[in-house]
């Protein structure tokens, strides 16, 4: 039986708000938000996180100790070698790549997108709802076998592929079986991803309209935001950064 890990990728060094993974979300840090809500994916066996090995990210590590998952630390610009290292440690054949800047993960959405991977053994070298954009940016929830994690880190050479985990894959579909998967109505004009303080501003509102638990999913803000409307404007400017 195939071995699913969640990898969520987290550092410290975010240029444009500092410290981000470990800001405060209604009493727990993004990072520990991210963690609860990844381990809430159907279908998963672990969740880890994977972090460098710069000094920097100390803080990172004793709060992913304390969260009791498995830490994984590896190169800094490397992200793919990481990506690699994590999957070899957790024994993973297949991997769910979320990463530490979305606080308002979907269980349900990142559930829906590995289950086409599991549902069709063999079929898929990726599955991904970022090929064609349908859900808000912040639930981005990519799956990809370890046979092509590890087919990348032998080839790629462009320093963007080593940093953009699945770059090398998904820009061949040629070679690799890439699956897209895409929800209706599209919702893509949405941004609740955390960048800008902007973008915080606005998960910190919802995870108190939710009296500060883990346990409302994509549904659930939804409906919070047709109650607010005005919410969604508030980071609607931000330019998101580019991959």
């Amino acid at each position: 039986m195939r071995r699913t890990v969640v990898v969520i990728q987290a550092r410290m060094g975010s240029t444009r708000l500092p410290g981000k993974v470990l800001l405060d979300l209604a009493g727990r840090s993004m990072l520990a938000r991210v963690v609860r809500r990844a381990q809430r994916i159907v279908g998963i066996a672990e969740v880890v996180v994977a972090t460098s090995t710069l000094p920097e990210e100390e803080p990172l590590v004793n709060a992913a100790r304390a969260l009791n998952v498995r830490l994984v630390r590896g190169s800094a610009d490397d992200v793919l070698a990481r990506y690699v290292l994590a999957a070899g440690e957790s024994a993973a054949d297949t991997i769910v790549r979320v990463t530490s800047d979305c606080p308002l993960l979907s269980p349900l959405v990142s559930s829906v997108v590995l289950a086409e991977h599991l549902l069709h053994p063999g079929a898929y070298d990726y599955v991904s709802n970022t090929l064609a954009r349908s859900w808000p940016r912040g639930l981005d929830t990519e799956v990809v076998t370890a046979e092509a994690l590890h087919l990348a880190a032998g080839e790629a050479t462009e320093p963007a592929d080593r940093e953009h985990v699945t770059r090398f894959i998904y820009r061949q579909p040629q070679r690799f079986r890439c699956q897209a998967v895409v929800d209706r109505p599209i919702r893509s004009d949405l941004r609740w991803t955390v960048d800008q303080p902007e973008d915080l501003d606005l998960a910190r509102r919802i995870y108190a309209a939710f009296a500060g638990e883990d346990d409302f999913d994509y549904p659930d803000v939804l409906t919070l935001l047709e109650r607010h409307p005005e919410w969604s404007e508030l980071n609607r400017h931000v330019e998101q950064k580019r991959s």
